[in-house]
């Protein structure tokens, strides 16, 4: 075989894996779509019978704040009864119990849930499949342009979720949020952003690109997660802060919110996910730095990109340090913290489609 052959047959090789990681790409839509109605299931067709502890934990305590000291007569000696003592959490919001869950606690509601998260790994395996092919396909890190670094993306952020509930992580009630927005991610990445399998320019062949991107890819992902979750925070401690001043919440929010965990778990969870991620995400800035003094002749060059991950390091640096300061506590930490994921956004999307620079070449 004359080495012209053997070059086009590797190339038809690359392509045929290309079209494969494609139809993988496509399929695990399908499955993540069928994932999604599974959800909407576990949510909407879980019984609401143990809905409404929140309701009734806030009226409980809002009895109790004005409690009258009663007098028992043991044996001729008088005994004080104490009130009971409602404590605040460190977030600020009301020490009330987490709900049961997405599916109301029921086992109809739980065989939704379970068939969800079953789709969701299957999904889960046939993107990692696909974004295996596509790395075969070119011969390198699955990252070099922004249609391959969203189907990573995608991939470790359900990875993530995924260890969680392997981790026995009561995070079930994730599952809706996170599908939804893998697939406006993969729908964005197969319209908007798709870019042919090719090969990387110069400057990108570097054992960087695997150390970098990578930490850059499982950041983001971890970073997402935290975002969710205070979001959810931030409806959650609306609705438990309108049923301690007397209001009435609408059907959605008996229905929905009441099963999320207590606003002051959900607040936890978002800033130990965020704490925990952030000293991997000064690493991704440091990897950068040294891959840019490699290729570029210097390590900082206040480059678009290299200052928008800087930005996004003081963000969350700002958040942590709110967080251990006295006045920034609960919705002023979490308006912060989703400030902070907005400049990963931004450094993320806008900086590569709207802004030019030396990371321009990626291309989108």
């Amino acid at each position: 075989m004359t080495l012209a052959a053997a070059t086009d047959l590797a190339a038809a090789a690359n392509e045929n894996l290309a079209n494969i990681s494609n139809t993988l790409i496509y399929s695990s839509m399908a499955v993540y779509t069928l994932a999604f109605f599974a959800y909407i299931a576990e949510w909407l067709l879980g019984s609401r019978s143990k809905v409404g502890r929140t309701a009734a934990a806030l009226t409980s305590k809002t009895q109790a704040k004005a409690p009258a000291v009663t007098v028992k007569n043991a044996g001729g000696t008088a005994v004080l009864e104490r009130p009971q003592v409602v404590v605040r959490s460190a977030a600020g919001t009301r020490d009330v119990p987490d709900g049961p869950g997405a599916h109301g606690g029921d086992e109809q509601g739980d065989l939704y849930g379970r068939i969800a998260i079953s789709l969701t790994v299957l999904a889960f395996l046939v993107e990692f499949g696909g974004v295996l092919t596509r790395a075969l396909s070119v011969e390198r890190a699955p990252w070099g342009n922004m249609y391959e670094f969203n189907i990573t993306f995608s991939t470790v952020a359900v990875g993530v979720y995924l260890t969680l509930l392997a981790l026995k992580k009561n995070v079930r009630w994730l599952g809706l949020f996170l599908i939804t927005t893998v697939l406006l991610d993969l729908g964005l990445a197969v319209t908007v952003l798709y870019t042919a399998s090719d090969q990387l320019v110069p400057a990108l062949h570097s054992y960087w690109l695997y150390i970098h991107v990578s930490t850059a890819i499982f950041c983001g992902a971890v970073f997402y997660v935290g975002a969710v979750s205070t979001i959810l925070y931030l409806f959650r401690d609306s609705y438990e802060n309108k049923l301690a001043t007397g209001g009435t919440p609408g059907k959605f929010a008996n229905s929905v919110l009441d099963r999320l965990p207590a606003a002051a778990s959900l607040d936890k969870f978002s800033y130990r996910v965020n704490a925990a991620v952030f000293p991997l995400w000064t690493f991704t800035i440091i990897a950068g730095a040294i891959w840019a003094g490699d290729a570029w002749g210097r390590y900082w060059g206040w480059d678009p990109k290299e200052t928008w991950s800087f930005i996004t390091w003081v963000a969350y640096a700002c958040y942590l340090h709110a967080r251990a300061t006295a006045g920034w506590k609960g919705r002023k930490a979490a308006y912060l913290a989703l400030i902070a994921f907005g400049c990963w956004l931004f450094n993320y999307y806008g900086v590569n489609i709207f802004v030019s620079g030396k990371h321009s070449y990626a291309g989108v």
